[in-house]
């Protein structure tokens, strides 16, 4: 469902350009202009985004974290004048478009493995399964091996 031409024009003169690309399950780190009185000081929020939705102008991601045993939730427009910046630090490895079943989590349960670098689970190493076109080469390479002849020399 498009929007009207219009709109779209006098949206796209506020979008920023520098945003970056990031999805569900990754850690960002938000930097956010905090204005106290008279003073304008830089405050960054750090944790993974669980949602994403709207597009445009309107467009918000959630961000959770647990720290010290306080869980956090805030809600980011991606395109608000209050973000200085937004810094993407690891790609999340996730299944779901929403991962509001983090709320609440603490430990290791509440986080998301890594995409790139990823583990192997706990698992039993399984060995490689040759081909048979492997095995065939195996077995004639090493019938063409001569066998070394090492027969005791007769040093008198």
């Amino acid at each position: 469902m498009s929007q009207n031409p219009v709109i779209e024009e006098l949206e796209s003169a506020h979008l920023k350009k520098d945003v970056p690309t990031f999805n569900i399950g990754d850690t960002v780190r938000v930097h956010i202009r905090i204005i106290e009185g008279n003073k304008e000081r830089v405050q960054v929020f750090e944790g993974t985004v669980i949602a994403r939705k709207g597009k445009g102008l309107s467009e918000s991601f959630s961000v959770y974290r647990n720290a010290y045993g306080c869980s956090m939730e805030r809600i980011f427009l991606v395109h608000s004048p209050r973000i200085k910046m937004i810094e993407h630090v690891r790609s999340g490895k996730v299944r779901r478009a929403k991962l509001y079943y983090l709320r609440g989590e603490k430990g290791k349960r509440a986080k998301v493995r890594e995409l790139l670098g990823l583990k192997a689970p706990l698992t039993e190493k399984k060995k490689p399964v040759m081909e048979k076109a492997d095995v065939d080469q195996t077995v004639n390479e090493a019938a063409s091996k001569k066998p070394e002849d090492k027969s005791p020399s007769s040093e008198d």
